[in-house]
Formats: C-alpha cells, sequence, structure tokens
C-alpha cells in the first residue's frame, strides 16, 4: 500500500523588511498668516461700485469720505536714535513685533536677523518646551542635523550591504578593501558631524524643578533700525517717530536728513559745519532703498555678501534674496564736467572702481546664486539743494539697473 505524502507549499514572494517608523518633521509656522502685511500700514478696502446701483454709490461715497480708519498705527512707533551705532533703537514689544512682522523692518542686537533671543533664553532656562515657539533658526539647525542624521545612515547601510557582498564571495581585491574603507571614513566623519545639541536630554528635563517654569526676567533685546529703514518709516510711511536722544524729543524728516546724513561718514561729519553734498552716502543709498521699497521688494543690508543691499521677493523666511544690489553714483550733470570742484568730486567717486573690485563682488554673490544689479544714481548739482524740502530734493535723484552676470566659458560659448 502506497503512502501518500502531502507536501507543503514553498512560499516564493520575497519578504518584506519591516519598514522604521519615520520620525515627525518639524513643522513650520504659518509664515503666510503671520507676514501677511507687507507693510506697517493698514489698508481698508473699499467696497464694489456699480453705478446704476444709488446704493452701491452710497455705500461707496459713505465708506471714501467718513468710513475708512486710520491707515497709520495708533499710537505711532516710537524710537531713539543712538549716535554711537548710527542706528535708531525700537524697544517697545509691540513696535518690534509689528516692524518686524509687517515687512521685516531692522534686526535684533542679540540675534541673527528676527529678535528671538527671549525665546531662546526661555527654552535655555527650561521656561518653555524644546519644541515649543520654535524660531526660524532653530527650524533650519534641526532641519540640517536631520539631514546629516540621514547621510551618517545611508553611509552605513552602503558599507554593511557592501561586506555582506565580499562575504559572500569570500574574496576581496585591493579596490573593494579601499572603497570599503573610504566609506567607513566617510560613515565615522558623518557620524561626529551631527550636533546632538538640538535633541533634549530627557533626563535632565525630569530633574529639572517645577519652580523654574515661574521665571521672570526682562527681555535685554531691542530692535535696531539702520538709518535707511527709520528714515522711510518716518518720512515715506509716516508710522515712526525717531526721538532725540538728549531732549527725548521727535525729530521731523526735515532735522532726520541732516543728522543721517552726517552719521553716514566714518568719523560723523559736524552737523551745521558740513553743507549738505548732493552725494552723500546716505542720500545715494536711500535713494535706492525707496526705490526698490516702493516696488515691492523686502530690502535688507548686504554687507555680507560686499553689496549695499539684498533683494528679498517676500521676506529673509520664505526664500533666500535673489539679487544683490550695488549702488554706484553717477555724476552726469554738466556740472561735474565743466566746474573744477565738479570734476574732482566725480574723478575721486569712479577711482574707487576697479575691474578686480567689481569681479570680486560678482564672483562672491554668483557662488551663493544671487545676482548682482548695478544701479546707477544720477546725482544732481549742489546748487540744486539750495531751498527745497525733503520731497523736492528726494525727487531730483534718478535711479538706473544693470543686470551683471559671470561669464563662464564653460556655459556661455555663444
Amino acid at each position: 500500500m502506497a503512502e501518500s505524502t502531502a507536501e507543503t507549499p514553498v512560499s516564493t514572494s520575497p519578504k518584506v523588511a519591516p519598514q522604521q517608523p519615520r520620525k515627525q518633521q518639524t513643522k513650520k509656522p504659518n509664515y503666510g498668516i503671520i507676514h501677511k502685511d507687507p507693510l506697517p500700514l493698514t489698508i481698508t478696502p473699499t467696497p464694489e461700485l456699480t453705478l446704476h446701483n444709488p446704493l452701491s454709490v452710497a455705500h461707496f461715497l459713505y465708506s471714501y469720505f467718513f468710513a475708512a480708519n486710520n491707515s497709520h498705527p495708533v499710537p505711532l512707533y516710537t524710537g531713539t536714535f543712538n549716535p554711537l551705532t548710527s542706528s535708531v533703537h525700537i524697544t517697545d514689544e509691540r513696535s518690534v513685533n509689528d516692524l518686524w512682522c509687517r515687512g521685516f523692518f531692522g534686526k535684533g542686537n542679540l540675534s541673527r536677523s528676527e529678535p528671538t533671543w527671549l525665546i531662546r533664553t526661555q527654552r535655555r532656562l527650561g521656561v518653555i518646551g524644546a519644541d515649543e515657539n520654535l524660531t526660524s533658526e532653530e527650524i533650519t539647525e534641526r532641519r540640517r542635523n536631520e539631514r546629516r542624521e540621514f547621510k551618517a545612515e545611508r553611509a552605513r547601510a552602503e558599507r554593511e550591504k557592501l561586506e555582506e557582498i565580499l562575504a559572500r564571495e569570500g574574496k576581496l581585491t585591493r579596490e573593494q578593501q579601499m572603497l570599503a574603507a573610504q566609506l567607513e571614513e566617510d560613515s565615522k566623519a558623518a557620524s561626529e558631524d551631527v550636533d546632538t545639541s538640538a535633541v533634549p536630554d530627557l533626563s535632565t528635563l525630569v530633574a529639572e524643578p517645577e519652580a523654574r517654569t515661574n521665571i521672570e526676567f526682562e527681555n535685554q533685546e531691542h530692535l535696531q533700525l539702520s538709518l535707511e529703514e527709520a528714515f522711510f518709516l518716518s518720512f515715506g510711511l509716516g508710522s515712526l517717530q525717531v526721538l532725540d536722544p538728549d531732549t527725548k524729543k521727535p525729530l521731523s524728516p526735515a532735522q532726520l536728513l541732516p543728522l543721517f546724513r552726517a552719521h553716514s561718514y566714518c568719523p560723523p561729519l559736524l552737523q551745521g559745519v558740513d553743507p549738505l553734498q548732493p552725494d552723500d552716502p546716505f542720500l545715494v543709498s536711500y535713494a535706492v532703498y525707496h526705490h526698490f521699497r516702493s516696488l515691492g521688494w523686502v530690502v535688507k543690508s548686504g554687507i555680507k555678501f560686499s553689496v549695499d543691499f539684498l533683494l528679498y521677493n517676500r521676506g529673509p523666511v520664505f526664500s533666500h534674496a535673489e539679487f544683490a544690489v550695488k549702488i554706484l553714483p553717477a555724476y552726469e550733470h554738466p556740472y561735474y564736467s565743466s566746474s573744477h570742484a565738479g570734476v574732482a568730486r566725480k574723478q575721486r567717486a569712479e577711482k574707487e572702481r576697479t575691474w578686480s573690485w567689481l569681479h570680486a563682488i560678482n564672483r562672491v554673490c554668483s557662488q551663493v546664486k544671487k545676482t548682482v544689479i548695478l544701479v546707477y544714481v544720477e546725482v544732481p548739482a549742489p546748487e540744486q539743494l539750495e531751498g527745497k524740502t525733503v520731497g523736492e530734493i528726494m525727487k531730483l535723484f534718478r535711479v538706473k539697473e544693470v543686470s551683471l552676470r559671470r561669464w563662464l566659458p564653460t556655459r556661455n560659448r555663444d
């Protein structure tokens, strides 16, 4: 009698390795809501107008003449001019938040850009949690740490896979030995580069006494406005009043112009002694600042990249600066070619510009993917400034833009 044997079916489907849980990425704040206003002004839209509807016309006229809200902040933002730093200091918390969130004006004196010293100090002292109120710098640092950890894990997986292949074959060639050693060194280097300072230590957090959450301390950081930013907010928008450091009285734009102009030099000039010159650094730079601000750009200092200004499309928290601005005074008025003083001033300004200087700036900006914009500011004659108001003086300047790109023989063959 034949014995029947039952065959067990063998599964040929590949084994699926269990997936490791993915780390939860740090969520960014909703910057679109936080920075929804491009300028520190309140704009009230008028209702839709339908000409054949009397009620629509009446509603439009009432909203336009009577129901419109005040566009300027009440009270106005207040700052104090500091002659030591040649800047305007804002200490009021409301003014600091509004000026940064509504136009990205100024920078924190204890921070890289946004005033975040108070939040960073509270987190360091345990007043707030490790993931509470994260700043843009902290979010960027955490993202970089996650990227380093990913690279270290990828290098380790490649090394283990190579070792498995070599162990299966049972032989090692010289090239494979060198490759395995190189992968091991890269993995060690990537592991050493991982910054673990952003990872909270749970043991220390548990051991912290609850009394530390009641710590109260004064915010020692203030917002620091450049001369161009302060004058734009005071003269251009009328939303900032700058106080004299001695008398604590507000200064009008007519008083701020000679003050800021004198402190645009190093050392500062004496007010009332040195007459106003049309090519003063402050006049030329403010003409460019006002020009790009009126076009909707967010203008920040470009000293980090050897230029005068950086242009952001919406702001530093949304994207990197697209353009780097270098200001060049242009002496095209007949005064600078006919008079001896005008010719001397023109030659002195043009002597500072060399091809090596221009190529150095272009090389620096091209390495960080920024386009250099040469802005030529037509300087008026000195006699044109006599007896003019601040607004009339600003109308005398003309701005021309020239885009500059670095020529590469491997990319620009035609």
